[in-house]
């Protein structure tokens, strides 16, 4: 066991140096990008002195604008990747002061825009991603940061590209983190309001059946936080529920 920390650490170490000084070449970044991230995964909560140690240089170097604004896309998901496990990581703390964490939180969010492309070579780590972000409440940091605007991108996102194909993790997801949200929130605003209430319009054509179940059940999971807004969509709902009941 001791052995196998100490090679993590090394590897930690040597690949996060790498990081300060990126390869140009895309696929090579790439192939540094995943190393780190297959380190990070390997790390539990609440590291030691010594392993945070081990973590500081790809701490320090993932949120430089080198790999956070990079060109490439593939480039964005596997640095949000890379993230996304330093926040479980250093979970429920955050690893970054606000200013950054709420770049952090931008890049993650945009890994959620092409979740549903199962032909791209980063789709398992977009779910991954989403996974992650659930099980470790990143949202609350969402709130706690007033990120409205980015919160209610994230929901448009998700209501766009859930498909019918995602295992169930994804719907669920998707689900614990918007119920939580909402449930949070003070006061719900028309931006966050709007996926929901379009995935619930039985005229929009455009919502596919699955993007529907997915409003249907955070409808029925805090209809007691939504109705003061949704009334007529909860309405509706609860007659489509019996209707289908009776059926």
């Amino acid at each position: 066991m001791a052995s196998t920390n100490k090679k993590l650490k090394e590897e930690l170490l040597e690949a996060g140096n790498k990081l300060f000084d990126p390869p140009s070449s895309v696929d090579h970044l790439l192939r540094l990008l995943s190393q780190v991230g297959r380190c990070l995964s390997r790390v539990h909560q609440s590291p030691t002195k010594s392993m945070q140690n081990a973590l500081s240089p790809s701490l320090k170097a993932l949120i430089a604008d080198k790999l956070m604004k990079h060109s490439d896309v593939d480039v964005k998901v596997a640095v949000a990747s890379c993230l996304i496990e330093l926040t479980r990581i250093t979970a429920p703390d955050a690893p970054y002061d606000d200013r950054q964490m709420m770049e952090v939180l931008r890049l993650i969010v945009s890994s959620f825009e092409n979740l549903h492309d199962k032909s791209s070579r980063w789709y398992a780590q977009r779910i991954l991603i989403l996974e992650v972000f659930a099980k470790v409440k990143l949202f609350v940091v969402m709130l706690d940061l007033e990120c409205d605007a980015l919160i209610a991108e994230m929901f448009q996102h998700f209501f766009k590209t859930i498909r019918e194909h995602h295992p169930e993790n994804v719907f669920s997801s998707m689900k614990t983190i918007i119920v939580n949200v909402l449930e949070e929130c003070e006061d719900i605003s028309l931006d966050l309001l709007s996926p929901i209430s379009d995935s619930l319009n039985r005229d929009n054509e455009v919502v596919s059946p699955i993007a529907r179940k997915l409003g249907e059940s955070i409808l029925q999971s805090c209809p007691t936080t939504l109705k003061p807004y949704l009334r007529e969509v909860t309405m509706f709902s609860v007659a489509h529920y019996r209707a289908a009941a009776a059926a």
